[in-house]
């Protein structure tokens, strides 16, 4: 029998374990591991590891070099727990999130009313490299930019929930998600279903039935594609798993061609016409014709045939103006302008540094605070205050006075942790949350489950994949 019950942290939560013992939500799982004998552990996490490996689920990590080292993606077997009741506070509060982000994308690529009422800074909009001037005016069906959104989820010290970012472009890991519950089920088949646990596999269905809505062509069965950078890609799993998954070809820049501003796949019978294309494919390497011309990823004149409204892109070109870091601080005001309402979910308080005043506060504070560059992801070209030295810090404050458009602070939140099994323990590690939402005709859709995503060093706080982190199963109990 495993000796569990970790030490916890008085000033963090722990989904587990209370204070006062374990919670409600996690008592068959714990019982469950008690009853395993540490052989019986150390086997199914073995038998994890090599269904992981079998089938090729990995990740690529870039070097300073900017070589790709691909790496099977570490999975921890204890699944994450979030009750029902705390799931409708996540759901509501992102569904209504994702409308007024989809809402405030529509306005600023169109009439600019938000601008023009003074809720958003103009400069913060035109001085976004994502803000995408070639697509002003577009007008997409079903006025839908976001189609696919992953909004990244952390819980503070009382266990409520904050939005820590919005990925509104090329989100990445659901394949992650439904992977860890394929595994989880067969490791742990009477444990999964003693819980009542939502389900998640209909993802790629639901997918799919929102790309073929997006279809220009009134047709009874749209053509519809998944584009991909290559096999160098670091979610080129992804995009293979997703592809089976929907029953769609999976094509690269150069499988594709347009002519009379319209998008064919070249096929063995000759040229196949294209209505709907979800790309995994960044708009700087979409088309060499309006952004980079060196690009050899993408497809000369699809920006055109996009225009045109003769092909449906999914995500929208320009998205990323959204996600911007800087502009995430008025999301909140945002919800309030376009849907009169009161945010559901927290933002994170977020400094920004072309103020003057909050930037010589959190110069102040260096140690208390993370900063981030505005549009770095992947846990890129952010400082960790607690952990940094003086010359790294140093090394930021002249960085920020170079380019304070560049860069947001937010005070360091203590994650919740989740235990682990690590070293045949018991032992707690930080966790965040990203949730899938897709967007259709038919209104907001949230997966009831997520990525949970694991910093596997003690005391860590990044969780993302490229800087060591992992992952586990998450359940939405009754």
């Amino acid at each position: 029998m495993m000796k569990l019950i970790p030490k916890l942290n008085p000033n963090g939560w722990d989904e587990m374990f209370s204070s006062k013992g374990v919670r409600d939500s996690y008592r068959n799982v714990l019982q469950t591991l008690q009853n395993l004998s540490p052989q019986n552990i150390e086997q199914k996490q073995r038998q994890a590891s090599d269904f992981f490996m079998n089938q090729g689920i990995t990740f690529t990590v870039y070097s300073d070099d900017s070589q790709g080292i691909e790496r099977i993606f570490p999975f921890d077997i204890i699944p994450r727990i979030i009750t029902r009741k705390d799931w409708n506070e996540v759901e509501m509060g992102i569904a209504q999130r994702l409308k007024a982000l989809n809402l405030f994308l529509e306005d600023v690529y169109n009439e600019q009313l938000i601008i023009k009422d003074g809720i958003i800074p103009a400069s913060l909009i035109s001085s976004c490299p994502h803000y995408i001037q070639e697509v002003h005016g577009i007008k997409l069906p079903h006025n839908i930019h976001i189609h696919i959104a992953g909004i990244d989820l952390i819980r503070g010290e009382k266990g409520e929930f904050y939005v820590l970012e919005d990925n509104l472009r090329c989100p990445s890991g659901v394949s992650y998600m439904l992977e860890n519950r394929e595994v989880t089920k067969r490791i742990f088949p009477d444990m999964f279903n003693m819980n009542r646990v939502s389900m998640v596999i209909n993802y790629p269905m639901v997918l799919h039935k929102i790309l073929v809505s997006m279809s220009p062509r009134n047709i009874s069965k749209p053509n519809v594609v998944l584009l991909t950078p290559g096999i160098y890609n670091s979610a080129y799993y992804e995009h293979t798993f997703l592809a089976r998954q929907m029953g769609v070809p999976l094509v690269e820049g150069r499988d594709l061609v347009v002519n009379n501003n319209q998008v064919f796949m070249k096929t063995t019978a000759g040229l196949e016409q294209i209505d709907v294309i979800y790309r995994r494919l960044d708009d700087d390497y979409l088309d060499p014709l309006v952004f980079r011309p060196e690009s050899t990823l993408g497809v000369p004149g699809l920006i055109s045939a996009y225009k045109m409204g003769n092909v449906a892109l999914v995500n929208a070109v320009g998205n990323g103006v959204a996600d911007d870091k800087a502009v995430y601080a008025y999301v909140p005001d945002m919800i309030k302008y376009y849907l009169n309402e009161d945010p559901i979910l927290k933002n994170v308080p977020t400094y920004q540094m072309e103020n003057k005043e909050e930037r010589e506060h959190v110069f102040a504070n260096m140690e208390n605070m993370v900063i981030k560059e505005t549009n770095q992801s992947g846990g890129y070209g952010m400082i960790m205050g607690n952990k940094a030295s003086q010359q790294e810090l140093d090394r930021g404050k002249k960085a920020i006075l170079a380019n304070p458009r560049n860069f947001i602070a937010q005070p360091i939140i203590q994650l919740s942790t989740v235990p682990c099994l690590i070293d045949g323990k018991l032992q707690l590690r930080h966790v965040d949350l990203r949730p899938y939402a897709l967007f259709g005709p038919d209104g907001v859709k949230i997966v009831p489950g997520g990525l949970t995503r694991v910093a596997l060093t003690e005391g860590s706080l990044v969780v993302n994949s490229s800087q060591g982190g992992g992952s586990k199963d998450t359940w939405i109990t009754e």
